[in-house]
């Protein structure tokens, strides 16, 4: 029997010594280590302290997170910015305080005879009238066509002007017209504000006349949308300072002359 057990104690011996080279054995270069899969750490957030990664031992106080998403304010458009996210044209033009809306009671205006002299405007496909001195025409860049009034000693003066329509088109020439005229904005002094004087359709398209308001003083202006035939309407825009106001009568030439160039 000894003889067994010694036999038994030697074979115990073998496998221990078996299982201990096992445990000190390194793995393969392509062995990882298996272990349960957790989910990475929340990102922290930008106003408040990054969180521990530490485990807690005080039990949690606070409700679960809630599964619906929080609620976003809305975003709406500022006066003479582009259009903000989810917003129309024709909605940033709703929501722009300084162009009131265009009711039925804006009338229209008898137009003056068209001038004899024309400018071509070849690439908006308009002809134009070919106003009197004091106006001459003048650089055209950034538009096609340039006409303007001699500088005043307040640095500035009455422009005509056409190019093709450097805003969206919409379905109705109305509409477009009006999104002309908050367009024309950025040509006015800072502060600017619409008020309408008239408003009435012409051939193949929509014009509109009104009064520019900023601080003391305010310029007559009108815009004239036709589609003349090219890729994109052909805009026609002048406006003249209340102090060029004897000149506030060529407005009236210029709605009447626009025109498609034949």
């Amino acid at each position: 029997m000894r003889v067994v057990y010694r036999g038994l104690a030697v074979i115990g011996l073998v496998v221990a010594a078996a299982a201990t080279l096992v445990v000190v054995l390194p793995s393969g270069p392509d062995e990882v280590a298996a272990g349960p899969v957790t989910a990475p750490p929340a990102a922290p957030s930008s106003s408040g302290p990054a969180p521990s990664t530490a485990p807690s031992t005080a039990p949690s106080s606070g409700a679960p997170p809630s599964a619906s998403p929080l609620p976003t304010a809305e975003a709406t458009p500022s006066p003479g910015s582009s259009l903000a996210p989810g917003y129309t044209a024709m909605e940033a033009l709703y929501a722009d305080p300084r162009v009131p809306k265009l009711t039925g009671r804006i009338k229209r205006m008898s137009l003056a005879s068209p001038a004899r002299k024309i400018v071509k405007d070849r690439r908006s496909g308009l002809a134009v009238p070919d106003l009197p001195k004091p106006w001459k025409s003048y650089g055209a860049a950034p538009f096609t066509t340039k006409q303007v009034l001699p500088k005043t000693r307040a640095g500035v003066r009455g422009i005509f002007v056409t190019c093709p329509l450097p805003i969206m088109r919409q379905k109705s020439p109305r509409n477009t017209a009006l999104l002309a005229a908050r367009w024309t904005l950025n040509h006015h002094p800072k502060g600017s504000r619409i008020t309408w004087i008239a408003s009435q359709p012409v051939k193949r398209g929509w014009m509109l006349v009104y009064r520019v308001k900023y601080g003391k003083h305010q310029s007559r202006a009108a815009v004239v949308v036709i589609d003349g035939g090219m890729s994109k309407p052909g805009l026609a825009f002048v406006t003249v300072p209340d102090s060029q106001r004897k000149q506030w009568r060529d407005i009236s030439r210029v709605v009447a002359g626009v025109r498609v160039l034949g």
